[in-house]
């Protein structure tokens, strides 16, 4: 069929797959919206799940949420071992911009901007030469004296406090949404924990969304033992059969075409329901397609093309990241799962290879740090990325 008109392409069709199924963390999101908005106490979010189960799509509408509500929202994607300062603070002048058009004191949203940007420059030394200071891009003047003592704890609890307040000025609020939240520094999680909490108890209108991978919950817990009481988590998995029919069958009969039964079962089977595969297995179909109904045939017929793609683009790039010790623990992993997405024991993946499993720890250690593996629980081990197991099998 039109490979034009392919509403499986990215960033193709007003619902993409990633959001189909995710209906109930939507309309919890809009309750949120509106008891904070209120002065209601609040819990902030947290959304886990493996890679491809379309947590950053999923992000990213909680933000549009956020400002069709009338909300400064800014996002960001943490890195390892960055400094949370400058993202935070453009992800913060954004929403501060949100809110200026509407709010009546210009004067005040100035202070407010002023006490963001001396947050901001405290991400370079004090000793720094002018060559390697940021320069935040707030055409405001510097407000000492809050937001600026270099402790990222002290630091953040000041700063979201002035954002919400401006934001109480306008009945409506703030939220901050952090992609790949695992990857922040220790210390920055701290300062998270210790800020969501103030804000909590003084029922202040900012809420941080933030989504990683499943181990996320126990690095929040790791940095402060009442995480689990700031955050109301929300596991994104795959998607059940009618909602990864609907994720095929909605875009499809926008452009007047649709899929029988037969295909239906292929492309689930093939899929997972995991809604990056949906779309890729969907769009690949779709180009093989010469007519509608798309059939079991023409799945059949897409599925290498879309395999291929997936195994540069969606495995292999993860896979030439690891080093060859990292490469063979994470053979060993597939192997003793016999390629399915499910928890290995590192003990197992030592008598495996028969290495002693200290001399292990390296590359267990590396591949969590690049996000490839998570540990499920203690004393063992699982792939971050579904179908990675069976992707490794395949090679070998």
């Amino acid at each position: 069929m039109d490979p034009v008109r392919n509403p499986f392409a990215p960033g193709a069709g007003q619902r993409p797959p990633e959001l189909a199924g995710r209906d109930r963390e939507l309309d919890a999101f809009e309750i949120v919206l509106e008891r904070v908005a209120r002065g209601r106490p609040e819990r902030s979010l947290v959304l886990t799940g493996l890679r491809g189960v379309g947590k950053t799509v999923l992000l990213g509408e909680l933000r549009s949420m956020a400002v069709r509500a009338g909300w400064g929202a800014g996002k960001i994607e943490a890195r390892p071992d960055a400094d949370l300062r400058r993202p935070l603070s453009a992800a913060l002048h954004r929403a501060i911009r949100d809110l200026a058009v509407r709010h009546p004191d210009g004067e005040r949203v100035d202070e407010v901007l002023g006490v963001l940007k001396a947050f901001a420059l405290r991400s370079a030394p004090a000793d720094a030469k002018l060559r390697d200071r940021w320069q935040p891009g707030i055409d405001v003047p510097v407000r000492t004296g809050k937001a600026d003592s270099g402790d990222i704890e002290i630091d953040l609890v000041e700063l979201f406090t002035e954002v919400a307040t401006l934001a109480a000025d306008l009945e409506t609020g703030v939220a901050i949404l952090i992609d790949e939240m695992q990857d922040l520094r220790a210390d920055d999680v701290s300062a998270l924990c210790a800020a969501c909490h103030e804000l909590s108890q003084s029922r202040s209108p900012l809420v941080v969304v933030g989504a990683g991978l499943p181990h996320l919950p126990a690095v929040l817990s790791a940095s402060k033992s009442y995480s689990e009481r700031l955050f109301r988590y929300a596991r994104i998995g795959q998607l059940d059969r009618a909602d990864a029919d609907f994720a095929l069958l909605a875009p499809a009969e926008r452009e007047d075409a649709t899929f029988d039964v037969d295909a239906l079962d292929a492309l689930y089977e093939r899929s997972g329901g995991y809604p990056y595969f949906v779309q890729a297995y969907g769009k690949a179909a779709w180009d093989a397609a010469p007519r509608t109904p798309i059939c079991a045939a023409d799945v059949k017929m897409a599925a290498p093309e879309a395999e291929a793609e997936l195994a540069v683009g969606f495995f292999g790039s993860r896979f030439e990241r690891a080093t060859p010790a990292e490469r063979e623990y994470l053979r060993a992993m597939a192997e003793l799962a016999d390629g399915r997405d499910e928890p290995v024991g590192t003990s197992g993946i030592a008598e495996h290879l028969e290495r002693r499993a200290s001399s292990l720890s390296p590359a267990r250690d590396s591949l969590l740090k690049k996000g490839l593996v998570f540990s499920a629980q203690r004393g063992q081990i699982a792939f971050t990325v579904p179908h990675f197991g069976r992707y490794l099998l395949a090679q070998t």
